[in-house]
């Protein structure tokens, strides 16, 4: 029996070869995140037990418990989904196309870039721009600390050691900057613009956040999906991608484009959660291996997971205190940071 299995969209011309074992995984991990969804749904200062969570989804539970889960609890799950989803694939795609496995937008400079760009917005444009602007101003924001990055990168070439001391400066850089805005700022938002630098998902509401974010992410996933071939041959290096009649150049371009409209829009809402882009595309590529159709569908589902899992702990931990989910994954993450560069020493 054949491991693979050949999609194809009709007229579009578009193909997909999928393994089994993908398929297999991703089903796994679908399962895996709908019971996270429910069980966090479930918890707080309020329990509701799984079965009347599944009910209030299908609209047949009490009153009361529909309001908690529908109004306050489930927009932050969907979030923390649609989040972690983004930062996954935006490493994902860096990981491949930069072929440094230290690669992600927390680490290389792109998180706090657009999370200057956030700032910048809460503090120019609250109470007079709609909310649905500011993951255009967090895109742009990633868009020039990655453009000064590179600028300052080169050197006859950018090397992957050099990519990631120097996107670990300018995020600090560009951090500092935010926090000067914050401290020279009004009290109230200073206190909101901290609340986001930490990474929180607190407080989301289905028309401020979901509806805001929602039709990103629904756009560019499908999009780098359809670039996964692309990614494939930007992995293999230079001057295999130009022998095999790629434009690398502009195909870099596109993919690393792809990758900071996708950490931006994730950062404009949940801000500067840290390490999520960085861990699930190395679980991904250890459950499916390395190809990029593969790999950036379960990454997208690991990365949902963590950041659920992420604010599961957070919400729960420290009743009646919620703590960024940031700040986990930040705990979780920096010794994996400190594992990968151990790890490829020799590398580099």
């Amino acid at each position: 029996m054949s491991k693979h299995r050949i999609l194809r969209a009709g007229r579009a011309g578009i193909s997909f070869m999928l393994e089994r074992r993908t398929v297999w995984v991703s089903l796994i991990l679908l399962a895996v995140c709908f019971i996270v969804i429910v069980v966090s749904t479930g918890m707080g200062s309020q329990p509701i037990s799984p079965l009347n969570v599944i009910k209030a989804l299908a609209g047949k539970a009490p009153p009361m418990e529909q309001v908690i889960v529908m109004k306050l609890r489930l927009p932050r799950v969907i979030i923390a989904v649609l989040i972690g989803a983004a930062l996954a694939v935006a490493g994902a795609i860096l990981q491949g196309v930069i072929r440094n496995p230290l690669a992600s937008p927390d680490v290389i400079g792109m998180t706090e870039g657009a999370s200057l760009g956030a700032v910048l917005f809460i503090f120019l444009f609250t109470g007079t721009v709609s909310i649905h602007w500011m993951p255009l101003f967090a895109i742009l924001g990633a868009f020039l600390i990655t453009g000064l990055l590179y600028v300052l990168a080169w050197k006859g070439g950018v090397s992957p050691l050099r990519l990631v001391l120097i996107g670990i400066g300018v995020s600090a850089a560009v951090k500092s900057i935010s926090y000067m805005l914050i401290i020279s700022g009004p009290l109230q938002l200073a206190d909101r613009s901290l609340t986001f630098m930490a990474g929180s998902i607190y407080g989301m509401s289905w028309d401020k956040d979901v509806m805001t974010l929602l039709p990103w992410v629904a756009v560019l996933l499908p999009v780098t999906w359809l670039q996964a071939r692309n990614v494939n041959i930007q992995a293999l290096g230079d001057d295999v991608a130009s022998s095999a009649g790629a434009r690398v150049q502009k195909q870099r371009l596109l993919l690393i484009g792809l990758s900071v409209a996708l950490a931006g829009a994730a950062v404009s809402i949940g801000g500067a959660i840290a390490f999520i882009g960085l861990m699930a595309p190395h679980m991904a590529r250890r459950l499916v291996g390395p190809s990029f159709g593969s790999l950036l569908p379960v990454s997208a589902l690991i990365g949902a997971i963590l950041l659920l899992a992420a604010d599961l702990v957070a919400r729960t931990a420290f009743l009646p205190r919620d703590v960024p989910a940031g700040v986990f994954t930040a705990a979780i993450g920096a010794p994996f940071f400190l594992y990968l560069l151990y790890r490829n020493r020799n590398r580099f």
